[in-house]
C-alpha cells in the first residue's frame, strides 16, 4: 500500500507552491461542507480546486464529483492522483495562463 492521502496532499502542496511562486494553497475543512476538494490554489486572479486521491483506484465520497464538476464549470477543478499528477498540473497552468 502506498503513502496516504495526507502525506501525499503535503508533497503536493509543496510541488504546487514551487510550480505556481506567490500562489496560496488552502486545505479545505472537510466538516463545512462534505464533497468540497481538499485544495484551493489562488493564484493572481485565478484558482483551482483539487481534490486529492492517494491513487487512482481510490473511491469518491458523496458529492466530490459533483463539486468538481461544479467547480471546474467555474473554474478548474479535478481529481489528481500520483497517477494523473502532472497531466493535472499541467492542467491548472494552462487553466492559469488563460486569463492572464
Amino acid at each position: 500500500m502506498g503513502q496516504t492521502e495526507n502525506r501525499y496532499q503535503a508533497k503536493l502542496k509543496k510541488k504546487i507552491k514551487e510550480r505556481f511562486p506567490g500562489c496560496i494553497v488552502l486545505k479545505n475543512d472537510p466538516t463545512m461542507t462534505q464533497g468540497i476538494p481538499d485544495l484551493l490554489i489562488l493564484y493572481g486572479d485565478r484558482w483551482a480546486a483539487l481534490e486529492c486521491k492517494r491513487e487512482s483506484k481510490s473511491s469518491t465520497r458523496p458529492n466530490q464529483p459533483y463539486y468538481v464538476e461544479k467547480m471546474n464549470e467555474m473554474s478548474y477543478a479535478s481529481f489528481i492522483c500520483p497517477e494523473n499528477e502532472e497531466e493535472v498540473l499541467n492542467a491548472v497552468q494552462r487553466s492559469f495562463e488563460t486569463c492572464r
